[in-house]
């Protein structure tokens, strides 16, 4: 929710919604019989409708309008004023959409406010996936007659089963928000939030050799609350807070009928679902301000433990498999998590800025360690004994930075971090990394500005423990990349202009960035970034603009594998570039009564990726590719000072290539049942039009 932003009289114009028409009108003869209060009431009321002209999965992702079809546009927002000043303020938006939102609030300023909100969030992935299974709950049966094959090509009923289950899901929000200042200097906060999930994902199950993309069901919902004391004085605040989340998940696990020839009693398979978990955490925050050397130290503490305790499953479903019965109920599942910082800015001198920060976090994993008998799929019995491991973790940085005016014209800053970490079970326990930069700005003229940046990090660790990594079944001259020496090197440059006596500013930016791995044989050798922005805006009038803007991106990266417990066998490069340019512009007041918007913005992407070596063919994979062109229009006419009418057009193409799953049928690998989803290709417009309506006038403070 919003805090604290319905109960003032900026916060309360902002809710507006872009564009809408403000009726300057003498209410102080008017009788609102429907207003809350008599003092004063102002709303802002639009209804219309949209047509979207082609199905679309990701064009609707977001915002709901995924179908074929007419959808409903309603929108508003108002604020009512008492002569005691208590507020009530209300907004809506897209309430005939799946992505609706409203919000009510009702307060006096720095005395209470009272909020709720309510909000949907449509995800959408594929809508053109299809499968053999069905089922709502957490067992997903094949229809009658359906004929198992060892091999996708010889499920002669698979056709004919294929049914559409689109990969999407719903999420619903709930939010309840108070705020009582008890005293001069105290307040008391209290937020609750609901977040509800429900639809359908794609979870993938294995028997051994074989496997497939199953219709997961969700359905799951979260509680997190938020309350505490404040309190602000001249010098001095603090915060003293209560976190705390509560996960449930409808669903514990997940079982499918096997749709292959199955080893004997392999007929079903079972996963276990993400489990029902708990999170507490108390903190404390407090800042103190001193006017010597306008000094702020700022420090806070967290106390936190995250729970799980659900069942277990059985180690198995397969009756023929005689596996033991866990002997523990639960996992028992508990962490303990630390969290304490410090921060201190000073002023030493008038022309030096300095900060000085520490931060410490720990994960103290105690859940029980236990060994466990290993039963692959649901299919063999490993007859291995293994046990769970527990990861922990102490991270602390520190940094120190300061900004010096070296000239008018020339301010100078710098600074250094150095990272340390400590962990338990991994193949490195303790690394560190230091950080430096410098940085340069210069602004010889108020039109005129350049700022430089660079510096360098170095990662070092104590020793790659390879008797870990072997208890994995890894290479022992594999680095993994997050665990690994590191040196990075980077640059930053950023132009802006505003031309002299006219109305236009251009702005440049460039960032170079690179990796080395050097003491890495296997694993991640090598990476880089080139990031280069360019805008261009023109204030044509007092309610004219015009934009343009244009910016690319370049990632390489190199990393080496084997196929055998050996050196370098194979090489793998991933170059990926992305460009992106755009522009449009918004004429007001033409003819005092339209307003006119045009955007227009296309994005391209490519990947190519080349893996040579004696061990694989030299040939490079087909190229990963995406282009998306999007335009906006919209067209407003103020019929009044309170009526106006809208009319907009939106059209989006998105084009993708993608070997892994273009053309992929269900049946086309023969050890995997897919789903058949496609890449994104589609070309939707989308036409609207609306009428808003204002009544009232915005109520004096």
């Amino acid at each position: 929710m919003r805090r604290n932003t319905l109960f003032t009289t900026a916060a309360a114009a902002a809710l507006l919604a872009p564009g809408a028409v403000m009726a300057q009108v003498d209410t102080s003869d008017w009788n609102c019989e429907f207003c809350p209060f008599e003092d004063g009431y102002r709303a802002d009321y639009s209804a219309g409708g949209s047509y979207v002209n082609d199905d679309a999965a990701r064009f609707g992702n977001g915002t709901g309008l995924d179908e074929k079809g007419a959808y409903a546009d309603l929108d508003g927002n108002g604020r009512s004023l008492s002569e005691g000043g208590t507020e009530v303020t209300w907004y809506a938006e897209d309430l005939g959409l799946d992505s609706r939102v409203f919000e009510f609030g009702v307060g006096k300023p720095g005395k209470f406010g009272l909020e709720f909100g309510y909000s949907e969030l449509p995800y959408r992935r594929f809508g053109d996936t299809v499968t053999p299974f069905s089922g709502s709950s957490n067992l997903l049966s094949l229809p009658a007659g359906w004929v198992d094959a060892p091999t996708t090509g010889g499920m002669t009923a698979l056709p004919s089963a294929l049914a559409s289950v689109p990969i999407a899901t719903d999420r619903t929000s709930y939010d309840f928000g108070a705020d009582i200042r008890a005293a001069r200097n105290f307040r008391f906060y209290a937020d609750y939030r609901r977040q509800e999930r429900e639809g359908t994902g794609i979870m993938a199950g294995s028997f051994f050799t074989q496997a497939s993309y199953l219709p997961r069901p969700i359905d799951d919902y979260t509680d997190r609350f938020d309350v505490g004391v404040a309190y602000a004085g001249d010098s001095f605040t603090f915060n003293l807070g209560y976190f705390g989340s509560y996960y449930r998940n409808e669903l514990d696990s997940l079982a499918w009928d096997n749709p292959f020839t199955s080893f004997a009693g392999a007929d079903m398979g079972q996963l276990a679902v993400e489990p029902d978990n708990d999170f507490h955490q108390v903190s404390f925050s407090a800042a103190y301000f001193a006017s010597t050397w306008n000094t702020v130290i700022a420090l806070s503490a967290a106390q936190g433990k995250g729970e799980q305790n659900a069942s277990l499953l059985p180690y198995t479903i397969n009756p023929t498999i005689p596996a033991p019965a866990i002997l523990l109920g639960d996992i028992d599942g508990k962490v303990d998590t630390t969290n304490y910082a410090l921060t201190l800015t000073t002023r030493p001198l008038d022309k030096l800025n300095v900060k000085l920060a520490y931060r410490y976090d720990e994960r103290d994993n105690g859940t029980p360690v236990n060994t466990w008998t290993r039963v692959i799929t649901d299919a063999v019995d490993s007859g291995d004994i293994e046990t769970n491991i527990p990861y922990s973790f102490e991270r602390s940085r520190l940094s120190l930075s300061g900004t010096y005016r070296l000239l008018d014209t020339v301010t100078i800053s710098g600074g250094w971090d150095r990272s340390e970490i400590d962990r338990d079970f991994q193949e490195v326990a303790s690394q560190d990394e230091d950080t430096g930069w410098g940085k340069l700005r210069w602004r010889p003229t108020a039109y005129l500005e350049a700022t430089f940046k660079g510096g360098g990090s170095r990662r070092e660790i104590d020793d790659y423990d390879t008797d870990v990594g072997l208890t994995f079944g890894q290479n022992p001259l594999m680095r993994k990349y997050n665990l690994a020496h590191r040196a990075r090197d980077f640059a930053e440059v950023a132009l802006s202009a505003s031309l002299i006596d006219t109305p236009i500013s251009i702005g440049m930016t460039y960032l170079w960035a690179e990796d080395d791995y050097s003491k890495s044989e296997l694993g991640m050798i090598e990476g880089s970034e080139d990031r280069f922005t360019v805008d261009f805006n023109w204030a044509v009038g007092e309610s004219s603009t015009v934009y343009l803007t244009a910016g690319s991106e370049a990632l390489e990266s190199l990393q080496r594998g084997s196929e055998t417990f050996a050196g370098p066998e194979w090489e793998a490069s991933h170059d990926d570039d992305f460009t992106h340019y755009g522009g449009g512009f918004r004429i007001a007041g033409i003819g005092e009564k339209v307003d006119l918007t045009f955007d227009y913005t296309r994005s391209d992407g490519e990947t190519e990726i080349l893996v040579t070596g004696p061990v694989v063919a030299a040939a490079p994979l087909p190229e990963l590719e995406s282009t998306m062109d999007s335009l906006r229009l919209a067209f407003n006419y103020n019929v009044s000072e309170r009526l106006a009418i809208d009319v907009n057009a939106r059209w989006e193409r998105f084009e993708a290539e993608d070997w892994g799953i273009e053309g992929v049928a269900p049946d086309t690998i023969s050890s995997v049942l897919t789903m058949g989803a496609n890449p994104y290709d589609y070309d939707v417009w989308v036409f609207g039009i609306g009428f808003r309506y204002s009544v009232g006038a915005d109520p004096e403070e």
